[in-house]
């Protein structure tokens, strides 16, 4: 009789748990979230990442986050130039005994502190006003020269020029000692600018460099500067510079080794780049060929005529058992705000109902003793 109660209460218990919706678990499994999505009022689809997939993924629209164009060092000033509001200082030597521009008994003249003008001109004696914006200090220098032949032909001038704000550049934040700098000579760089303000602080996650100039706004990583020099770009009088860290960030949730937000470490991140970060799959849990990555587009992107998807939500399935998804993975791009979700192994659901099943005639064991 008491076999037959333990087989009993075991046969309940098993159909009970069998017909059970949701049992203890920590993620879902891919088939409870992809089954609805044959459904014609389905408000997501599905794309495995393939081989095959990857070429049309390419042509939809990149979300989450604003693409900066970049600068190449060749466009910025290949020398300084006079601008509105540098100071020139000049020195006349004229050796003759009469000169207008020296005194008696001197060889030269001093003529400091002359502020170039909004209009670009300065103001020299006897010769009136001389248009030195533009021009490098060695060119205003010749012409400054040349104006005063005619009434000393054997003048030399002497010019240097102490820079204003026009000729200046600004460090704006991110970096050891932020603040404005002169050009210093020919080829100033946006490199030269972050190490004269003590570099990079190191407590950035993937630093990016923004570089304001005009109405102008141009980015990149501070990583693909220090591997191209060809992307140092030469900094103009004016220019504005600044360095924060990489704001983006993706999701994971599930049977993954680690749920959390998650910083992009570099520019690009791949999905297996990611799976790497948030700890690889649960090897007692997790369901290697159900990782699932679940992103949304803007409307803009499933409008006629624009190649993207065919739903604003999109829910992209990686099989990390097969060498197709492995390579595939690494091919695929995450996008800011993605979420990586790691799926339950179906044989969870047995393994569940046996312990279960187990407990239960322990307890019945102990209730028969």
């Amino acid at each position: 009789m008491l076999l037959n109660l333990k087989r009993s209460i075991g046969l309940c218990l098993a159909l009970t748990l069998a017909a059970c919706s949701t049992l203890p678990r920590g993620a879902p499994v891919d088939s409870e979230i992809l089954r609805s999505a044959n459904d014609p009022n389905a408000d997501f689809a599905i794309y495995p990442v393939t081989r095959a997939f990857l070429p049309s993924l390419k042509e939809w629209p990149t979300i989450g986050t604003r693409s900066y164009g970049w600068i190449g060092h060749s466009h910025g000033s290949s020398t300084n130039v006079i601008q509105a509001g540098d100071v020139i200082n000049l020195r006349i030597w004229d050796s003759e005994d009469n000169s207008l521009l020296t005194g008696i008994g001197q060889q030269a003249a001093d003529l400091s502190g002359l502020v170039v003008t909004p209009n670009g001109t300065i103001f020299v004696p006897y010769v009136g006003k001389v248009n030195v914006s533009g021009r490098s200090p060695d060119a205003a220098r010749a012409t400054i020269q040349r104006s005063l032949e005619a009434i000393s032909p054997s003048a030399q001038v002497q010019l240097t020029m102490v820079q204003g704000r026009g000729n200046s550049v600004d460090l704006v934040g991110g970096d050891g000692a932020p603040g404005s700098f002169p050009l210093q000579g020919t080829g100033y760089s946006v490199l030269s600018l972050i190490a004269a303000g003590g570099g990079v602080s190191n407590s950035f996650q993937n630093p990016q460099i923004r570089l304001v100039r005009g109405h102008d706004i141009y980015g990149t990583s501070i990583r693909k500067l220090y591997d191209n020099p060809r992307l140092d770009t030469r900094l103009r009088g004016g220019d504005k510079v600044f360095i924060k860290e990489d704001d983006r960030y993706f999701l994971s949730l599930g049977a993954a080794g680690n749920e959390a937000l998650h910083p992009f470490t570099k520019a690009d991140v791949t999905a297996l780049d990611a799976m790497s970060i948030v700890g690889g799959v649960n090897d007692a849990r997790g369901d290697p060929q159900g990782i699932l990555i679940l992103r949304e587009y803007p409307d803009s992107a499933v409008r006629p005529g624009v190649r993207g998807p065919r739903q604003q939500r999109v829910v992209f399935t990686i099989d990390l058992t097969s060498s197709d998804g492995l390579f595939s993975a690494r091919n695929f791009h995450i996008m800011n705000e993605d979420l990586v979700l790691v799926t339950e192994s179906p044989i969870n659901n047995a393994r569940t109902i046996l312990s279960l099943i187990g407990a239960t005639f322990g307890i019945v064991n102990v209730v028969s003793n």
